[in-house]
């Protein structure tokens, strides 16, 4: 279908790293010092490790959405400390590709799972999306 679906090699690699602050933490427990990573924050990062890994392996107007996640916060993380995020490619099956997602701070690991990610011709998607937005009236 694309040729740079070919080049996607399992194994392929991407990492981000995040400085915990109070932007990125909960804030529902009432008391500052029990302020810690939050899950959704977890999963946005680790998605973008992923896209990371992809990035250097699209062809011009392509990029890739997320369509599953499946991942387990083992440790909570406070404030002040960083936290790497790192994906792997597990498989690639046309457009899908899979990964195995793993989420350290400076103590422990803190998260594990995997992701899916399905490869789109990025002006496609928008026509797609703004169709769908433009029948929500209907």
């Amino acid at each position: 279908m694309m040729s740079a679906m070919a080049q996607i090699p399992v194994g392929a690699r991407g990492e981000i790293k995040l400085l915990v602050t109070s932007e990125v933490a909960i804030d529902f427990m009432g008391q500052e010092n029990a302020r810690v990573l939050a899950t959704p924050h977890v999963v946005w990062n680790l998605e973008w490790a992923c896209h990371a890994a992809l990035k250097p392996y699209m062809e011009e107007g392509y990029d890739s959405v997320g369509t599953e996640i499946n991942m387990k916060h083992l440790a909570a993380t406070p404030i002040g400390m960083s936290v790497t995020f790192q994906a792997e490619v597990t498989g690639v099956d046309d457009r899908r590709v899979r990964f195995r997602v793993e989420a350290f701070d400076e103590k422990e690991k803190i998260a594990e799972g995997t992701h899916e990610r399905f490869i789109v011709h990025v002006a496609r998607f928008a026509t797609r999306v703004q169709a769908k937005a433009a029948s929500r009236g209907q």
